[in-house]
């Protein structure tokens, strides 16, 4: 067995079981807020779905399986209905693929009126691939969130990707959250670090009267690497793209 350690996040993960870290994460975050949380506000777990066309070269494909069974037929055997058979060499043509994306984020709200307060994302792939439909739609509920005076954090813990856009250059990481208050806007935190340095504790924003919620998210991390055991899951003799 290769013998591996990493301090921080492990891009192993990335490359070979991002969507099951991403799961476990999310809930992870959720059961670390709600205890800071109550009896004022809770944190719920939401879902996005959105399809979107693929085409050749896209690097995420997703397979449908079709509703209706064919059954096999060799090549030359005669029609059953009867008569004479005709053959005939079929154009090979391309048809539009739709997947199905997935996305789960969290939402802070308060419980007095159910009034949306935080909303915190953890980057997908999808998220970030330049000029997709999910990118597209990711940065228009961005802007969306902003307008309707809510606060956002985003959590980009990908290697990969195009970063989310700012005016400024970013500074120099490899990994970064963005802490977008409502009533600081259009300025952001924004929280940066290096592979192979531990993840920073970062704050959550809520009403503006309130303190900050706070998560550490090298504990976090820690916790669900741990729980799931990806130092047995993960191949760590595979290169990482």
């Amino acid at each position: 067995m290769v013998q591996h350690r990493v301090v921080g996040m492990d891009p192993y993960i990335e490359a070979q079981r991002w969507r099951g870290f991403h799961a476990n994460m999310i809930v992870a975050i959720q059961e670390a807020l709600m205890p800071q949380l109550l009896p004022k506000y809770a944190v719920d777990i939401e879902e996005r779905v959105y399809i979107e066309e693929e085409s050749n070269g896209t690097q995420y494909r997703q397979l449908l399986y079709p509703d209706v069974a064919v059954e096999a037929v060799q090549a030359n055997a005669p029609y059953p209905g009867g008569g004479a058979t005709v053959t005939t060499e079929p154009a090979m043509l391309t048809v539009p693929i739709l997947a199905e994306h997935r996305e789960r984020f969290l939402q802070i709200y308060t419980l007095s009126e159910r009034q949306l307060v935080t909303v915190i994302e953890l980057l997908s792939p999808t998220n970030k691939r330049p000029n997709s439909l999910g990118r597209a739609e990711y940065l228009d509920r961005r802007q969306q969130l902003y307008r309707a005076g809510v606060n956002l954090v985003e959590i980009d813990l990908l290697l990969q990707g195009e970063r989310l856009p700012t005016q400024e250059p970013l500074p120099e990481g490899d990994y970064y959250v963005f802490v977008a208050r409502s009533h600081r806007l259009p300025k952001v935190e924004v929280y940066y670090w290096k592979l192979g340095q531990p993840l920073p504790q970062i704050p959550v924003p809520l009403l503006r009267d309130d303190p900050d919620a706070w998560l550490n998210l090298q504990e976090i991390y820690e916790q669900v690497y741990a729980r799931v055991r990806y130092d047995l899951q993960l191949d760590f003799s595979q290169p990482l793209r």
